[in-house]
């Protein structure tokens, strides 16, 4: 059961309102988005990229930037190593782009998930010391991997880091020691002596911040430093970010180009997917276009994405965007048979009662991992591992609650497992297969979740009767987007209803359209979207109901009409 709890957030919202013209049901719902003061919320507003921190504050940038320039200029040979998803794909393309434009002897490589792993693994430096590489940068990974950096400091290679994950580390009776790799230059606003304001950037906005110091010492024109944007608004959707602050400036600036974008990768991915035309949103972004740049990664190999988004032709550019999308579509399939297998194996051996959730799923794609954790987390609202076999043991992936930092469980498991890192709401680890019972039990023994912390939370903005409801105020609430993890959907929420006229549509029966009413006769249609049959078996057995929704514009045959989306019920 779900606990339905309001924000109760205190400011003056008249005041706000008046200020910035906007409602003050607006102005509390920016509020409730832990935005303060009159100047954030002019930037939340109207922020631009004009606004952003400079790349400077980053701290080795300088460092990094000397070393490159002198690198750039003796033409000595440059490898990128990526990774192999959507922020891995973005921030190699962007550095790749920016060091062609630099004149830069540049190549990449993005390892293979299968063959080779996450990250930087000691097979390939051996292979960049024999194609006579001299400086490797790493993107999106490399702040876990202080062994592979030794070795290539020793066979004389320069090494940048440019990462954004966790810094590893280990807890010793001195406390907490910081394990960062001896680099040449290690640029990671999570570094906690790093004076970087925004602590939560992905992978391809720190590469981003990188072309743009070593654009500003070049003396390239600003306007193709902020081109960048667009790649790093799909990596920042795509890798989770929380779209506050400057991701938030990022994310809206970079839609708002997507669709006139000179990209030709993106025009055609977004051809492909039957979005010309079309305004891009976030939910485009994360449900629609980046599955298919992730899905090369998963089912064959990163590079074609990257290919993608490399190319100038467009002929080229729409046959690799189709194939990624027929990609997408198989691994939807795969991913579907997967998650089925593995709530088959949680309830059938009685893993339900578990804090934490390990699944084996032996004959899984070992890149689906991820994705079906992801599910579980949702059905179950548990931390969810999936394992997989691999070439040598099993590897796997988590996606977490709020209330659990798995990469900080991970340390308290780190004798069980090979390798592992990642965030505080997901992570990747492989480890013998003899320990994935020990590393289940491990997780469990450990884990300090209490009962209601596992009890999911629906949080509602305002307790806001359907009476309120207007066209003016719904399309208001567009100048909050782009919604996504850190700014919701506003969800508005009313007890009492009388639901009249239900009927049910859709291929899978899936959707249920509706009147609602309340006490004093003030109505408004509705629709809820999911399991349409237990919606109306629910409301056959009640008088009145009490719902959680978000208004919209509903157009229908060119009729623009207003309706509520129904998220919660009971």
């Amino acid at each position: 059961m779900e606990k339905w709890v309001v924000t109760a957030k205190k400011a003056d919202f008249q005041k706000i309102g008046q200020t910035f013209g906007i409602d003050p049901v607006i102005a509390r719902l920016i509020r409730n988005r832990d935005v303060e003061g009159m100047e954030n919320i002019r930037s939340y507003l109207y922020g631009t990229l004009e606004e952003l921190p400079s790349p400077w504050l980053l701290k080795d940038m300088k460092k990094a930037v000397e070393i490159l320039k002198d690198k750039i200029d003796q033409k000595a040979r440059i490898r990128i190593i990526g990774d192999y998803d959507i922020d891995g794909v973005t921030a190699t393309y962007i550095l790749l782009t920016g060091f062609r434009r630099l004149g830069a002897r540049v190549d990449t490589y993005i390892p293979d998930r299968i063959k080779d792993g996450y990250g930087m693994h000691s097979q390939l430096i051996e292979k960049a010391s024999e194609d006579g590489i001299d400086t490797i940068i790493t993107c999106d990974n490399g702040i876990a991997a202080s062994a592979e950096i030794q070795q290539a400091k020793e066979k004389g290679m320069t090494v940048i880091v440019t990462d954004h994950h966790e810094i590893p580390y280990r807890d010793t009776d001195k406390g907490r020691e910081w394990i960062v790799p001896e680099a040449d230059a290690v640029i990671n606003p999570k570094q906690s002596d790093c004076p970087y304001p925004n602590k939560n950037i992905c992978g391809a906005v720190v590469a981003w911040k990188l072309i743009w110091a070593l654009y500003e010492t070049y003396g390239i024109d600003r306007n193709e430093i902020l081109e960048f944007s667009e790649p790093a608004a799909v990596a920042t959707v795509g890798d989770v970010m929380d779209l506050q602050g400057e991701n938030r400036i990022i994310v809206k600036e970079g839609l708002r180009r997507l669709p006139t974008t000179k990209n030709q990768g993106f025009r055609a991915l977004i051809e492909a997917n039957g979005l010309g035309g079309e305004r891009i949103t976030a939910y485009h972004v994360g449900f629609v276009l980046g599955p298919c740049i992730n899905a090369s990664g998963r089912l064959d190999t990163a590079a074609r994405a990257l290919r993608l988004l490399c190319t100038e032709d467009a002929d080229r550019a729409a046959k690799e965007a189709g194939d990624l999308v027929a990609l997408n579509q198989s691994r939807k399939a795969m991913t579907e048979k997967g998650r089925e297998e593995a709530e088959r194996i949680i309830e059938s051996q009685g893993l339900s009662s578990d804090r934490v959730l390990v699944v084996y799923l032996p004959e899984c794609h070992e890149s689906l991992a991820g994705i079906i954790a992801g599910r579980l987390r949702e059905k179950y609202y548990k931390p969810s591992f999936v394992l997989t076999k691999a070439e040598k043991g099993a590897k796997g992936s988590g996606r977490s609650i709020e209330a659990y930092s798995m990469y900080d469980e991970l340390v308290k498991c780190s004798d069980l497992l090979e390798q592992f890192g990642g965030h505080p709401m997901a992570a990747g680890l492989s480890l013998a297969e003899e320990n994935i019972d020990a590393f289940r039990k491990r997780l469990n023994e450990v884990c300090t979740l209490t009962e209601e912390e596992l009890v999911p939370k629906v949080v509602i903005d305002v307790p806001m009767p359907i009476s309120y409801l207007s066209r003016t105020l719904t399309e208001q609430l567009s100048v909050l987007e782009p919604f996504g993890k850190g700014n919701s959907k506003p969800l508005f929420a009313q007890k009492g209803l009388r639901v009249l006229n239900l009927r049910i549509f859709g291929k899978n029966q899936n959707v249920a359209k509706m009147c609602l009413m309340d006490g004093q006769g003030n109505s408004v249609d509705a629709v809820y979207f999911g399991a349409a049959k237990e919606f109306e078996q629910y409301v056959q057995q009640k008088e009145l109901i009490s719902v959680t929704y978000y208004p919209e514009i509903n157009v229908y045959q060119g009729r623009e009409s207003l309706q509520a989306v129904i998220r919660n019920y009971f």
